[in-house]
């Protein structure tokens, strides 16, 4: 389906045409009209399928028709992390060229003169709020912030902010809004914990669910099987050998990610550590060096997998094998982005085996293997990993993805602003 069929607003279509983008992923097509129609939704989408221009662009033309009060606040998106949210902020002033709104971030990190920057906003009032949990309830904590004029409540990464602890934050929130609002979530997953706060602050929900995409094609998987001891060995040979800039490395736990960064400085490699114990000044620094080759290597937890775009990674390397499938996809995601090739390198230890298997089985196919190099020692023995082998029905191997598609050239815009929309017409 292309965007100009969708009875969104054309100031909205102007910014989408100058921003290269025709068509809709799965998510926008199925998500977009049920929320134009003022439905509350659960969407269930990962990161990279559209999903933030999924409640983003109709949000944008529900603003420009509502008749809503310009002193206060109109619509609240929550995000669970910093990074997430800046990026949000981001994709709003794209989508949002075009269109009269006023919005601000509010989240932690940040010095004293941003925090009343933040707090200014929600005082005098904004189109839209862009919040981590947190953050918002701080600010609530120390004023009176009047949330009647609140007329939409977007949760993104639902399920990432359930697993960080923040269901209480979001309830709380809750309490505070109007009850005819229109809700809108968007979860990775659907765990029974989701399915219980949706009960509590949504009606009637309509549910879009939208499968996991396995990666691209254009992204060449490997593993290598390999003992814990030889993992970094590994890693910096392999670093050393192919002298690549801006390489991301992955490790499940931020201490871990703390010593490899050490590591590898000391072994001459430009590696720069990117975890939550940073500021968000430094976090900000390191990713800016990050995007303009000053850093090579990003050490990194699972906080740069989802919310980061940089376009030109040539390989991720999984120091420690993802827990499930859908941190896998996120991580290996970094790679081969805007129509780039990419190399994803897991390192399997014995003791990943029981999540590898998980993650092959998701995939449906054989990840090519690697040959241990001989002076790394002896490779772990494949009955050690007998517990990961996939069953042995052949599964098919082609797979489409789900990520929206860039286009150079768009047809006549001009015929879209004689139109007459539905969505238009009844408000």
């Amino acid at each position: 389906m292309y965007f100009d069929e969708l009875p969104l607003s054309d100031e909205v279509l102007d910014a989408l045409w100058d921003m290269h983008f025709d068509t809709c992923t799965p998510v926008q097509e199925q998500t977009i009209p049920v929320i134009l129609d003022g439905r509350d939704v659960i969407s269930c989408a990962q990161t990279g399928t559209g999903k933030t221009a999924a409640y983003i662009l109709p949000l944008l033309t529900n603003l420009q028709y509502d008749h809503h009060d310009p002193d206060k606040l109109n619509a609240i998106i929550m995000a669970p992390t910093r990074e997430l949210a800046q990026q949000i902020d981001q994709q709003m002033e794209g989508f949002g060229y075009y269109v009269p709104f006023s919005s601000v971030p509010v989240y932690g990190g940040n010095d004293g003169n941003n925090f009343s920057t933040q707090a200014n906003g929600l005082k005098t009032g904004a189109d839209i709020v862009i919040a981590t949990p947190g953050r918002l309830l701080s600010h609530m904590n120390i004023m009176d912030i009047d949330f009647s004029g609140v007329k939409y409540f977007i949760l993104d990464e639902a399920d990432r902010m359930l697993d960080m602890g923040f269901y209480d934050d979001i309830m709380k929130i809750v309490e505070h809004l109007p009850n005819d609002r229109q809700t809108i979530m968007f979860s990775a997953t659907m765990p029974e914990n989701i399915r219980r706060m949706a009960k509590k602050i949504m009606h009637n929900p309509a549910e879009v669910k939208i499968a996991i995409s396995r990666p691209p094609e254009s992204i060449a998987q490997r593993a290598l099987y390999c003992y814990e001891a030889q993992k970094t060995p590994y890693v910096i040979d392999r670093l050393k050998e192919a002298g690549l800039k801006k390489v991301i490395l992955f490790a499940g736990k931020k201490q871990r990610v703390k010593e490899l960064a050490v590591l590898l400085g000391r072994q001459g490699l430009n590696a720069r550590a990117m975890h939550s114990d940073l500021e968000q000044k430094e976090r900000d620094a390191v990713m800016l060096d990050f995007r303009n080759k000053k850093v090579d290597v990003l050490v990194a937890t699972d906080i740069v997998a989802r919310g980061i775009d940089v376009d030109d990674i040539p390989l991720v390397i999984n120091y420690d094998v993802p827990r499930d499938a859908e941190d896998y996809v996120h991580r290996i995601g970094r790679t081969a982005r805007a129509e780039n090739s990419g190399e994803a390198i897991t390192l399997v230890s014995p003791e990943d085996a029981k999540y590898w298997g998980k993650i092959e089985r998701f995939l449906q196919r054989d990840i090519q293997r690697l040959t241990l190099p001989s002076a790394l020692g002896d490779a772990p023995d494949n009955s050690l990993y007998a517990q990961s082998e996939h069953s042995s029905h052949k599964r098919h191997s082609s797979h489409r993805s789900s990520h929206g598609k860039h286009f150079s050239r768009r047809g006549n815009r001009s015929a879209s602003h004689s139109r007459n929309r539905s969505h238009e017409q009844k408000v």
